[in-house]
C-alpha cells in the first residue's frame, strides 16, 4: 500500500545527525526520496544507509549552505537526481550562546550564516521547483518546514543573538507563507522547546553549565524523532490543511 508521500521528494538540510537525520529517516518511511545535505559526508553516507536498508531511497548532497552557490548547486543536485522537488526542511542550524558583552563576535555571525542566510540560500533556490511541484505533483501540493526554536517566540538572557536568528526565521516565515499560500506551496515553522542534539554542543562548559544544564535537570527533554514526527505531521496533512506554526514542548518532571 502506498505512504503519504510516495512519489515525492524532500530535501532536508543538516541531515548528518539530530533532527535532521531522524526527518531524513521519517520521511523516507513515509515513502518520500530524501536528499541528505550537509557538511560532513561521512555521516551522511551513514544516515543514507540506514535509509537505504529500511527499503529508502536516498541521496547524499555534501555541501555548505551558508555559500549560495553551494546551497544552490544541492538543490539542483537532487532535482537533476530526482526529477523534481516536494517538500524543503529547513533543518540546518547552529546555537552559541553568551552575553552580548565580551562575546566573540566571529560566532555571533557563524550563527547567522547558518541559521538565518543558509536557511534564505536554500529556500530561495528550492521555490521555484516548489511552485512546480504544487502545480503538476503527485499530491498537487509542496511544503516548506523552517526548524526554528521556543526561543523564536521567547527570550532569555545570555540568549540574546540566538534569539534574534530564530525571530527572523519565524517573521520570514511567516512573511513568505502568506507569498505563496495561494499557490498550494505551504509555509510553517516548527519550534522546539528543548531538545538533546548537538545544537548547543559548541558553546563552552560554562555556558553550557550555567544556562542549559538545570533546564535538562527539571525536564524530560524532547527528542530528535519527537520533532521529526512533528514534521511529518505538517507535511502529510490533506492538501487543503497548512499549520503555519508548531510547538512541540517537553514535559516537566517537578
Amino acid at each position: 500500500m502506498p505512504s503519504e508521500l510516495t512519489g515525492t521528494v524532500a530535501l532536508v538540510t543538516g541531515a548528518s545527525s539530530g533532527i535532521g537525520a531522524a526527518t531524513a529517516r521519517r520521511l523516507a518511511e513515509d515513502g518520500a526520496s530524501v536528499a541528505l545535505v550537509a557538511r560532513r559526508k561521512g555521516r551522511l553516507d551513514g544516515v543514507a544507509a540506514e535509509i537505504e536498508k529500511a527499503g529508502g531511497t536516498a541521496l547524499v548532497v555534501e555541501a555548505d549552505i551558508t555559500d549560495r552557490t553551494q546551497a544552490e548547486a544541492a538543490v539542483q543536485q537532487a532535482v537533476e537526481h530526482f526529477g523534481r522537488l516536494d517538500t524543503l526542511v529547513n533543518n540546518a542550524g547552529l546555537m552559541l550562546l553568551g552575553p552580548v558583552v565580551g562575546a566573540d563576535v566571529d560566532e555571533w555571525e557563524r550563527m547567522l550564516a547558518v541559521n538565518v542566510q543558509g536557511l534564505l540560500h536554500t529556500t530561495h533556490a528550492a521555490l521555484p521547483h516548489l511552485l512546480k511541484a504544487a502545480e503538476a505533483g503527485p499530491r498537487k501540493v509542496a511544503d516548506i518546514v523552517n526548524i526554528s526554536s521556543i526561543a523564536g517566540r521567547v527570550a532569555w538572557n545570555g540568549y540574546g543573538v540566538y534569539n534574534l536568528t530564530k525571530f527572523g526565521v519565524n517573521g520570514f516565515t511567516e512573511s513568505l507563507r502568506q507569498e505563496v499560500t495561494q499557490r498550494h506551496v505551504r509555509v510553517g515553522v516548527l519550534e522546539p522547546g528543548g531538545v538533546d542534539t548537538e545544537l548547543g554542543s559548541h558553546n563552552t562548559p560554562e555556558i553550557q553549565g550555567a544556562m542549559i544544564a538545570p533546564f535538562y535537570e527539571t525536564t524530560e527533554v524532547l527528542t530528535p524523532d519527537d520533532i521529526a514526527d512533528g514534521v511529518a505531521y505538517m507535511v502529510t496533512r490533506p492538501r487543503h490543511a497548512s499549520i503555519g506554526e508548531l510547538w512541540i514542548m517537553p514535559t516537566d518532571q517537578v
